[in-house]
């Protein structure tokens, strides 16, 4: 039996998950791509609450890429989350792509967060 492609992304998803966990002093980044936008959200785990999130919904990053499913929109959202973590005071993250490859935006926005000061 042949899985969906849906259905092989949420097993990874929760291969992933069963190993990352965030802490209020490690917060995780979790990563949301679809085929329009992409989501980045910071998660403290043991207390369930999120300490910072970006999209490519947000107004200011509406008019900043000609596409919200580009690479050049996946990079304004990753440094925007980025500093408004650091502006927290938190800089160490744990890096969660969701189930998702290491590729294309995904990636683009893990390095310019990298890049805005997170250190994963």
């Amino acid at each position: 039996m042949k899985l969906t492609r849906r259905e092989s992304l949420k097993r990874r998803h929760q291969r992933i998950r069963k190993k990352v966990s965030g802490t209020s002093n490690c917060p995780r980044l979790a990563v949301f791509r679809s085929n329009q936008h992409i989501y980045a959200q910071i998660i403290d785990d043991i207390k369930q609450h999120t300490l910072a999130a970006a999209s490519t919904l947000e107004p200011g990053l509406k008019e900043a890429a000609a596409s919200s499913s580009s690479c050049e929109a996946s990079s304004a959202v990753g440094k925007l989350v980025a500093e408004r973590l650091i502006a927290k005071g938190i800089e160490q993250v744990v890096f969660d792509r969701g189930g998702n490859l290491y590729h294309g935006r995904v990636k683009a926005l893990a390095e310019a967060a990298r890049e805005a000061g997170l250190k994963f």
